[in-house]
């Protein structure tokens, strides 16, 4: 059994609110790329970077990264990893770049995305945003910037359905 935990107007809220930390943290937007982590924080980075547009007036860069390849259990797994596009439309050294994820959990995939971002250049900096932190972390990772902090157990499994993947906007846990 599934239960809505945010729907579209929780999760608009929380775009807005991390665009405005985001802002504050980095006193303006100059300088800032997105590089949204494939599937999920894609679509995130993406509404992300259109808010950021609207609140500063400026295009925010926004990039695609497949850390399929840098992940820790890669000669483990039974199948193998779906390669997607790694695409980063800047140059990343010298920029603050802000990875963004739909949900972190042990902190592993976040590891792998830093190694794949260092991979591409040496940024000023490496901050981290996702709509939901779950906890449970296995590594030392904290996220920057948060839409809603849920605490779950480790059986359960957070759902993250956006429109640009599904019928309508929600996280629903399970």
């Amino acid at each position: 059994m599934s239960k809505v935990l945010l729907d579209r107007k929780d999760i608009d809220r929380a775009i807005t609110r991390m665009s405005h930390e985001i802002i504050e943290k980095n006193r303006g937007t100059a300088g800032i790329c997105l590089v949204g982590i494939q599937r999920g924080g894609v679509h995130i980075a993406k509404r992300l970077a259109l808010k950021l547009g609207e609140i500063e007036g400026s295009d925010i860069p926004v990039g695609t990264l497949d850390i399929a390849l840098y992940r820790d259990d890669i000669g483990v797994r039974k199948e193998q990893p779906v390669i997607r596009r790694t695409e980063v439309p800047c140059e990343i050294n010298n920029r603050r770049v802000v990875l963004v994820d739909d949900v972190l959990y042990t902190g592993r995939s976040i590891r792998a995305a830093m190694d794949a971002v260092m991979d591409l250049g040496r940024p000023a900096s490496i901050q981290l945003a996702v709509l939901v932190d779950r906890g449970h972390r296995e590594l030392p990772i904290k996220a920057d910037f948060v839409g809603k902090n849920i605490p779950t157990s480790r059986e359960e499994t957070v759902n993250v359905v956006l429109t640009e993947d599904g019928p309508e906007d929600m996280v629903a846990i399970a």
